[in-house]
């Protein structure tokens, strides 16, 4: 038995449900930017993943594979009472919400930036920048990441690889991502299982694949490899983009999950015909 997960949920009960995954050793708060744009018109659901944010990890001997993964996610949807909600990841988040729309356990897909589409060189160009992200947040006292929270130049110092514009989040929100990279318990575990992930499956659901141009983790370049292991999904461009897409356009990045979910409400096929 896996344990829950902390969530956040905001909209009205009874709208479509729209279920929100963060990529690794991030946390729900990195939907902030779109969160309340989306709960004007459905039932959203933003949880921590195992091992981030405020959830607790797997117990040591299970593995953080997509099956375990996409399990433990179907119990949470019986749990918060939805069936085949509507999923948007990012990154990790992104590849998880394809594997659950390969199942067959959701009702569409926005994957922004997702994991599984890197080559055999390009898969530590991710996992680098990650690592030493975390070696910054786990080896820097706490009072040192407050002020460099703090400061627009120490922001983007700690941003600058998740995001085109750091210096635009605040201190607190900059400081809170800090402290969740420093406490991802399950970090370092999902990293290994990432470094050999490739997805490669088809999803019969309504799916748009949609990837910032100034991505620094996984290149806007991976998104040609998408292309052609999903050619009926919709595959868009972010202009400006960093790898988490919605901290840089939140305007663009609530279009595209709407007009993905509205696909899926019209009952088009995944290219919109």
């Amino acid at each position: 038995m896996h344990p829950d997960l902390a969530f956040t949920r905001h909209g009205t009960p009874g709208a479509p449900p729209l279920v929100l995954l963060h990529g690794i050793g991030h946390r729900r708060q990195a939907w902030g930017p779109v969160i309340e744009r989306l709960a004007e018109h459905h039932d959203v659901i933003a949880p921590d993943l195992s091992g981030f944010g405020e959830s607790p990890a797997f117990a040591g001997g299970v593995r953080y594979s997509m099956d375990n993964a996409c399990d433990h996610l179907l119990g949470q949807f019986e749990q918060w009472g939805v069936t085949k909600p509507h999923v948007v990841g990012n990154s990790l988040g992104g590849a998880i919400a394809l594997e659950l729309g390969a199942r067959g356990l959701v009702s569409s897909v926005t994957a922004l930036s997702p994991a599984g589409f890197f080559g055999p060189v390009s898969r530590f160009q991710a996992l680098v920048p990650l690592t030493l992200m975390r070696l910054l947040a786990v080896l820097s006292p706490k009072a040192v990441l407050r002020r460099m929270a703090a400061d627009p130049r120490g922001r983007r110092l700690i941003g600058w690889v998740l995001y085109s514009r750091p210096e635009r989040h605040d201190a607190d929100s900059t400081y809170g991502d800090s402290l969740a990279l420093r406490h991802a318990t399950a970090f370092e575990r999902t990293a290994r299982e990432g470094v050999v992930y490739r997805f490669d499956q088809q999803v019969p659901v309504p799916t748009t694949v949609a990837w910032g141009t100034r991505d620094r983790i996984l290149p806007h370049s991976q998104a040609a490899t998408a292309r052609a292991r999903l050619p009926r999904a919709h595959h868009v461009d972010l202009p400006g983009c960093g790898h988490v897409p919605m901290g840089d356009d939140p305007d663009l990045v609530t279009r595209v999950i709407e007009q993905t979910v509205g696909r899926a409400t019209r009952g088009l096929h995944p290219l919109g015909g």
